[in-house]
């Protein structure tokens, strides 16, 4: 999936970005995510919310990184089959099949009322979202740890743009391939916004994907949301793919 992206503050100079350990991570990371080629998919989201039991989400997904697109078709359940979302350039719809209507929605869009995210669905640029924050000794926060058994890099992040959904992240990233295993978010003022694990990659020509996720909303606790992906095929999409008369077509 996809992002599955997010973002920090604090531009290094140049002394630092040459002795850097987090860009070239952040590099790696940006390289992985961007693939060879267009790509289709089948996702499902799996959400609970306390209180109100499991809800899964089938969708069509449709990824053009050439220029950040992306389409989703929602095909269950019942009452949210042939609702979606389309994203080209700067633009972000969510499309409404009762209405047949298209709304100009912002990045940080739930996705059918679930914890993830819009732009969980994006491939931009980690390098030109976040910079590596700095701790009081003007050193970057990096350290050498072990996630379960695997040894990983942990390392923070701060937003250098202001369209982010959380201004702080801290990465967790295996150390022999740069595989993102887990990220935390926290909000302007430090707190912890949600938790995410990257379960489960799978190759795409010659790039990992990661096919498991599970989001949990650490602002309301008992909330979490597990998105698979499947059925991944790459190869040239047609243009009309990426439109809206595609996506009311496929609601029909």
């Amino acid at each position: 999936m996809l992002k599955l992206a997010t973002l920090l503050l604090l531009c290094c100079g140049p002394a630092l970005a040459a002795d850097s350990r987090v860009t070239p991570i952040l590099k790696a990371i940006d390289y992985n995510y961007r693939l060879k080629s267009d790509v289709r998919a089948d996702v499902t989201m799996t959400q609970q919310k306390a209180g109100q039991g499991t809800k899964i989400i089938d969708m069509a997904y449709y990824r053009r990184d050439a220029d950040d697109a992306f389409l989703i078709a929602i095909r269950a359940p019942e009452n949210e089959k042939g609702n979606g979302y389309l994203r080209v350039g700067d633009n972000f719809w969510m499309y409404r099949k009762n209405t047949r209507t298209f709304q100009h929605v912002n990045r940080d869009e739930s996705i059918a009322g679930t914890d993830a995210r819009g732009d969980d669905f994006e491939t931009r640029k980690l390098e030109e979202l976040y910079a590596p924050a700095l701790g009081t000794d003007g050193k970057e926060v990096f350290a050498e740890e072990t996630l379960g058994k695997v040894p990983v890099y942990r390392f923070e992040l701060k937003a250098k743009v202001s369209d982010v959904d959380y201004p702080r992240q801290i990465y967790w990233t295996r150390r022999d391939n740069n595989l993102l295993l887990k990220q935390e978010s926290y909000s302007g003022s430090g707190t912890l916004m949600q938790t995410a694990y990257f379960l489960k990659f799978t190759e795409v020509e010659g790039r990992f994907v990661p096919v498991k996720q599970l989001f949990i909303d650490e602002f309301e606790k008992g909330n979490r949301t597990i998105v698979e992906i499947s059925a991944i095929v790459p190869g040239k999409l047609a243009d009309s793919i990426f439109t809206k008369p595609y996506l009311e077509n496929l609601s029909k």
